[in-house]
């Protein structure tokens, strides 16, 4: 290993400076499944979502505004079909976690980081490693395990669209490395039209959904204090604040080790839904929340 020409005692130091902030964006990740499941229904998911990134957006386009111009045409339609996925894993995220535990809700959406190197070794016919192929089948044991600890019946409606979420970011992450428009792009510009996309999507859904009296306007004028802290957390920590953490950790460590931090967000969504939502595994729920953390570690580093 090379050595870097600083005080030994600065380097550890340096680090973890950078360190903790991308770990407390891997804890309020975490979080935010309990904080969703605690402001939204099945009624108000499309208003929530609306609300949630019109909050955040603006500060995007005016953080931006010099590298959302230097988009090219191509670019914008890239990002906005990447948007168009993000519409999707949103919405199914946010209806799962409204039907199951904000604990199961983390730890069934950490199998994208098993769901992904599979999908990649299909699209490019490359066998993957047998190591992780038994990481694969341990996560696979654990949300099994996890999701029938009160006895072996037929996964729930939130389980599963919970399911297709973790198999939605894995099209996504695909998406983002094949759409040959957005590869030069940068970062900034890049998540804003994406949100910008999926919030023209919420927003259309939401007229449609007007009638029903679950529109954006009137889950706003319904919100307390506790609603209103719940959404500003999912748009200023969970969104803004997490976004510009990542584009600052990328720079100043190796994306590897960010990778590896923000892998530990299904143990802080189990943490949460426990200890803060009163919720309960039994023993057969903690062992598969164990394996589950156990195979995509693992996973992660085989594919790695």
């Amino acid at each position: 290993m090379t050595s870097i020409a600083l005080p030994g005692a600065l380097v550890p130091r340096r680090a973890w400076l950078t360190d903790l902030p991308v770990l407390f964006v891997a804890v309020v990740w975490g979080a935010s499944y309990l904080a969703a499941k605690d402001i939204t229904t099945a009624r108000t998911v499309i208003a929530v979502l609306v609300l949630r990134f019109a909050v955040v957006l603006p500060v995007l386009v005016v953080a931006g505004r010099r590298s959302l111009r230097a988009l090219t045409a191509a670019q914008w339609r890239g990002a906005a079909l990447l948007g168009l996925i993000l519409s999707g894993i949103f919405l199914l995220e946010t209806y799962g976690v409204v039907h199951t535990s904000a604990t199961n809700a983390g730890l069934i959406i950490s199998l994208t980081m098993v769901f992904t190197p599979l999908a990649e070794a299909a699209v490019t016919r490359v066998r993957p490693p047998r190591a992780f192929l038994a990481a694969a089948g341990i996560s696979v044991l654990g949300v099994v395990l996890l999701t029938q600890s009160g006895g072996f019946t037929s996964l729930s409606s939130g389980d599963l669209l919970m399911l297709l979420a973790a198999l939605a970011r894995t099209v996504h992450v695909l998406a983002m490395s094949r759409v040959k428009s957005v590869r030069g792009a940068d970062a900034l510009p890049l998540t804003t039209v994406q949100l910008g996309s999926a919030v023209a999507v919420f927003a259309v859904l939401a007229v449609f959904a007007g009638g029903s009296g679950s529109t954006p306007w009137h889950a706003a004028t319904d919100f307390g204090a506790r609603e209103w802290a719940g959404l500003l957390f999912l748009s200023v920590f969970c969104t803004l604040f997490a976004f510009f953490v990542q584009m600052w950790a990328v720079r100043r460590t190796s994306p590897s080790r960010v990778s590896l931090l923000l892998g530990t967000e299904p143990l802080w969504a189990a943490a949460a839904g426990i200890a803060l939502g009163g919720e309960r595994l039994g023993a057969l729920g903690l062992l598969g929340g164990a394996l589950v953390l156990a195979g995509t570690g693992w996973g992660r580093r085989a594919a790695g």
